[in-house]
């Protein structure tokens, strides 16, 4: 049955959609990715990546985890938490987060989303404080990191609507959540076959890895069961906007712009699947048994993995083959050499 959360979701969809289809490319890229700082000169990444660097890449996406989540559940940054988690390390100075004027913390109606958000709050902020640690002097500090106006873009380029608070409640708390867990998924899947320490630091990314994809599994399941099962309800529809947007940005056709909304990837191009439902074959040739899409996975039930890149593209709304990353998450980039 749907609640009021998913019943004014589904309302913004179908009201939205309509009138961003009728904006055109140019109008939804002008609202969605319109620059909000000057972008800083290319950086040479002539030199060789190494372990830390890649270490150091995974840290900015976990200070972007462990704000969003803790946030969401105590209201604060991880700096301001009883137990403070340091953002300025190395004696370099941290950027801030952007939030809205009027931001307030969940509202949580539902005990068991409150609970999963405050152990996913816990797991981010100690993966921020491992990175730090394994890393050392060579940690990076966090970079300026925006949780509004990002939000407000992606929801304007996956045709949700030209807002969205992923704080309002718990239907929304878990669309938030379910942009970033996917992707923490791929990245680490794809930045394993680049360490070369196999025997200290690969166990620790996969160890890593693995939590994210507990994370994502979960909220995915969480957002399943909201909805029915059915992959045609409101949060489902949500989801399936949003794996097409990552995947657009994450593997953009060169023959189209970057203005072109978001569409389903089928085939080679595909490396994301919303929540949704289809056939499968049990015990016969043919399909004769509806599944779900819980596991964001391939045909071959192998989960997605993205170079560097394509994160990038991802959680800046850039191109993969741009010289520079900034923008949606990141407005001034990442900090070290992957940027």
């Amino acid at each position: 049955m749907a609640t009021l959360e998913t019943q004014q979701l589904d309302e913004i969809i179908v009201s939205t959609r309509r009138k961003m289809l009728t904006k055109g490319g140019a109008a939804l890229a002008a609202l969605a990715f319109g620059a909000t700082a000057t972008p800083k000169k290319a950086e040479a990444q002539s030199a060789t990546i190494g372990d830390s660097d890649i270490l150091n890449f995974a840290l900015n996406l976990e200070y972007l985890e462990a704000q969003f989540y803790n946030l969401a559940v105590y209201g604060v940054t991880i700096d301001k938490l009883s137990t403070p988690i340091p953002v300025s390390v190395n004696g370099n100075a941290a950027g801030t987060v952007t939030l809205s004027p009027t931001f307030a913390k969940v509202p949580f109606s539902l005990s068991y989303v409150q609970a999963y958000a405050t152990e996913t709050a816990t797991e981010e902020g100690k993966h921020v404080l491992f990175l730090q640690s394994a890393l050392g002097a060579k940690a990076v500090s966090m970079p300026n990191i925006d949780l509004y106006n990002s939000f407000n873009a992606l929801a304007a380029a996956a045709l949700i609507g030209p807002s969205f608070n992923p704080f309002a409640n718990d239907a929304n708390f878990l669309i938030g959540a379910y942009i970033f867990e996917d992707v923490g998924v791929s990245a680490y899947g794809g930045a394993a076959a680049l360490i070369s320490d196999k025997v200290n630091v690969l166990p620790a990314a996969v160890g890593i890895h693995a939590v994210e994809a507990y994370h994502a599994g979960l909220i995915r399941t969480t957002i399943n069961g909201l909805d029915g099962g059915g992959g045609t309800g409101p949060l489902s529809t949500l989801t399936q906007m949003i794996s097409a947007a990552r995947s657009s940005l994450a593997n953009p056709d060169p023959t189209k712009p970057i203005t072109t909304p978001f569409v389903t990837f089928t085939g080679s191009a595909a490396d994301d699947i919303g929540i949704t439902t289809t056939p499968v074959a049990l015990n016969t040739a043919t399909a004769n048994i509806t599944a779900s899409t819980i596991v964001d996975c391939d045909q071959n039930s192998l989960g997605w993995s993205r170079n560097t890149s394509q994160i990038l593209a991802i959680v800046t709304g850039t191109k993969p083959t741009d010289t520079v990353h900034q923008g949606v998450f990141f407005p001034n980039g990442l900090n070290g050499l992957i940027a």
